[in-house]
């Protein structure tokens, strides 16, 4: 069997830590508890040997970071088989292979927990913190979600810029934003891959999602991935 390792191979600061504790132990979505609980169970064949998380997944990376990546929710047999956001799926083998090569993880795998990777001036969350069934968590979810992601963008006070991994990541960016007590335009700016969206004090850019859906089909190459990234490291450095 897999044994659970600590999900944070960084040291995080009190207030950080006692966010991830209390996301961890949340059940306040019974469609999502049931979820994430009976896949955990059940398992899938390829993973018989493992020790499924089971449990809602907190933020992961540098806590002094720059960049925040937001993803919709954790895969059933990636996140909540692992424990840690975007590893063991192929969504995650893009994205951690692409903040690799732009500097800002130090491996281009996300396997397990205790892997070794480690992020470096780059932070991973999500809108929704368990495996919704189908990938897709109800309005109610998203909503009982959004605080965890607030209390994340008001920590992690270092952020300059965002990446929001799909439509539904920018929305939950937009609403968290707002959540923060800050001005959202009007009209809201539309998602559009790669699209860069200045604001006062952190710059949103756009991508589709490293789905295997969209990757397989052409939807997002990783020339167009890594126009993303390319643009979040020019930020950074200007």
């Amino acid at each position: 069997m897999q044994r659970r390792a600590a999900q944070h191979p960084q040291r995080l600061p009190a207030a950080l830590a006692a966010l991830g504790a209390e996301v961890v132990g949340c059940r306040s979505c019974p469609r999502l508890v049931a979820h994430r609980e009976r896949v955990a169970r059940e398992r899938r064949r390829a993973f018989r040997d493992w020790e499924y998380w089971g449990r809602p997944l907190t933020g992961f990376g540098d806590p002094a970071a720059r960049l925040v990546v937001i993803g919709l929710a954790p895969a059933a047999h990636g996140g909540n088989r692992t424990g840690r956001i975007f590893t063991g799926d192929r969504s995650g083998d893009w994205l951690y292979a692409t903040l690799h090569r732009f500097g800002f993880a130090n491996q281009p795998t996300s396997t397990r927990r205790d892997d070794g990777l480690r992020l470096i001036d780059a932070w991973v969350t999500a809108a929704v913190r368990c495996a919704p069934p189908d990938n897709k968590p109800t309005p109610a979810e998203f909503s009982n979600c959004r605080p965890f992601l607030v209390r994340e963008f008001q920590l992690l006070r270092r952020m300059h810029v965002a990446v929001a991994l799909g439509r539904s990541a920018f929305d939950a960016f937009w609403a968290a934003r707002q959540a923060c007590g800050h001005a959202v335009p009007r009209p809201r700016p539309q998602f559009a891959h790669a699209n860069v969206y200045p604001l006062p004090e952190v710059t949103l850019i756009g991508s589709y999602h490293p789905s295997q859906r969209n990757t397989q089909t052409g939807m997002l190459t990783q020339a167009m991935f890594d126009q993303v990234f390319a643009s979040a490291r020019q930020l950074l450095q200007a």
